[in-house]
């Protein structure tokens, strides 16, 4: 009796829907776990917050889903191989696949004015790559579930920045001709931005005797033009004064 090929069967692959749901769930909590982790990452303020870690954790769950479960059709129900699969390594193309991409992510990473920039992009490589595996495998749910869900963050997150996540980065340089009053003004004025002080460096002219500051500098919000403006005006020991900033 020929078995004729539904759309459902085709949606479901090999698996039963029960088992389908099952591997969403488990990467829906994979998402609260790299969320959990992110939050708590993105309070110290460090590169990879909530973005990228529920990004990662989640494509690190598919990956393991899809390197489990994704190779039931390689054998027929009497144990017997599918036909021309016989001695067949899927498991070792998949595994060549995550590793060999992780080189590609690496190359929109890049570090700028002390701001590392790129790692959610190379993360949404990453789980890109695993959703294409899960879909090649069969397991076409799974891999539009994951597909969906991780267009639906992405969205949310650049739209509704909230949390630690909603810190903007600034990296400022000073050139000053009084470094000692100077020190003085930085620490009140960083407390009236709310600011904190993420990385610091200055180095002595000797030519001259001026000095200059590097800062890169957290806070709710960036530091605008104005009151750039402002803290110039109000210390004439500023020669010149440049500001950079970035969300995160």
């Amino acid at each position: 009796m020929s078995h004729v090929l539904t759309l459902r069967d085709l949606f479901l692959g090999n698996l039963s829907l029960p088992q389908n749901i099952d591997f969403c769930l488990r990467l829906l909590l994979a998402c609260i776990c790299g969320a959990s982790i992110g939050v708590e990452r993105s309070r110290h303020f460090k590169e990879a917050g909530v973005r990228t870690h529920v990004i990662v954790c989640m494509g690190a769950a598919l990956a393991m889903i899809v390197s489990k479960y994704g190779f039931v059709d390689l054998t027929l129900a009497g144990g017997d191989p599918f036909p021309g699969t016989r001695g067949a390594d899927p498991a070792r193309v998949a595994a060549q696949v995550i590793s060999g991409i992780s080189f590609l992510g690496a190359g929109v990473i890049f570090k700028r004015e002390g701001l590392v920039r790129g790692l959610t992009t190379a993360a949404g490589i990453w789980i890109t790559a695993a959703i294409g595996l899960a879909v090649g495998s069969g397991m076409l749910m799974v891999g539009l579930f994951t597909a969906v869900v991780v267009c639906v963050l992405q969205v949310i997150m650049h739209k509704f920045i909230f949390g630690p996540d909603a810190y903007a980065t600034n990296q400022l340089h000073f050139t000053v001709k009084n470094g000692y009053d100077f020190n003085h003004a930085l620490n009140e004025q960083m407390e009236k931005w709310d600011g904190t002080v993420l990385e610091s460096a200055f180095a002595r002219n000797q030519e001259d005797g001026t000095t200059d500051y590097d800062l890169t500098v957290r806070r709710r919000k960036e530091i605008s033009y104005a009151e750039m403006k402002e803290f110039i005006a109000q210390h004439e020991e500023i020669i010149s004064a440049t500001n950079s900033s970035a969300k995160k």
